[in-house]
């Protein structure tokens, strides 16, 4: 193997591992969409201003790190949840918070681009 095959060999690679990174944990957006149309609460978890520029339809609005004190607007830990914001990166943080204060069924789209549809 020569050194530009295995250079190509490890940028594929890490390239891999990022994307999987990304997506690892999420839910699909499909699968997301069906959950919310069967009454899954859906939770964007952006700063009041994200949200006022434009959130999902039926969306409540709880900024990440007003999970904690605010749960109780989710509704019943029993019930299905579906968390989103810009990135990822909150509505990771969000949906291990919520599974924490024992929501059983936690569902993370990641980034609100991802809805699609």
């Amino acid at each position: 193997m020569t050194s530009d095959q295995l250079m190509m060999l490890l940028v594929g690679a890490l390239l891999a591992f990022m994307m999987y990174r990304q997506f690892a944990g999420k839910v699909a957006p499909e699968r997301a969409r069906e959950l919310v149309a069967q009454g899954a609460r859906l939770v964007d978890v952006r700063s009041p201003g994200e949200f006022a520029g434009g959130h999902l339809p039926g969306a409540v609005n709880i900024p990440v790190g007003e999970i904690g004190s605010r749960h109780g607007e989710i509704g019943e830990r029993s019930k299905p949840v579906v968390v989103y914001c810009a990135s990822g990166m909150r509505s990771a943080s969000a949906a291990s918070t919520l599974k924490g204060l024992g929501f059983l069924e936690v569902h993370d789209l990641g980034s609100i681009a991802r809805w699609g549809g």
